[in-house]
């Protein structure tokens, strides 16, 4: 039995559609890293939704300038390529390729530890006697768990 040229048409009508309908379904996971460094992160945040890459992704998007806007450094940065990024890349046969970068600051650090033992040395003291304190901090220190503060001056108040 032969098929006729209009049943062939439909025929690839459909493939075509199934196929487009398998790529855009198989694209649209969705690729996202998170990367923390550990430290509280903070209510400020910097989003670049459309940060260009080219070329697959061989051409990475720009750096990201945080150091002004995050004076306490860097809580975690996310990478994601969104379904619109995908989409964006595939229209364009990935030679633009966008993604979204999102960039949590850290909080302010405010990590305050009372000192257990308050050591004072004065410099006319002599270098001997200076090693001395802190040879006393550092035993002090690892016994207690907790800070020592050396203070090394011309005048030693009591």
């Amino acid at each position: 039995m032969q098929r006729t040229g209009s049943a062939m048409m439909v025929r690839n009508r459909m493939v075509s559609r199934a196929a487009a309908i398998l790529l855009l379904v198989g694209s649209a996971g969705c690729f996202h890293a998170t990367v923390e460094t550990g430290l509280a992160p903070s209510t400020q945040v910097i989003e670049k939704p459309f940060a260009s890459g080219w070329i697959y992704g061989l051409v990475p998007p720009s750096t990201v300038s945080t150091a002004a806007k995050c004076p306490d450094g860097v809580a975690k940065v996310e990478t994601q390529l969104s379904f619109v990024n995908q989409l964006v890349s595939f229209i364009t046969f990935e030679i633009y390729t966008p993604m979204t970068i999102k960039v949590t600051c850290a909080a302010k650090h405010t990590a305050v530890v009372a000192p257990t033992a308050d050591i004072r040395v004065g410099t006319a003291a002599g270098s001997d006697s200076i090693r001395a304190a802190f040879a006393s901090a550092a035993t002090e220190a690892l016994t207690s768990g907790r800070a020592v503060l050396v203070q090394v001056a011309d005048t030693v108040r009591p």
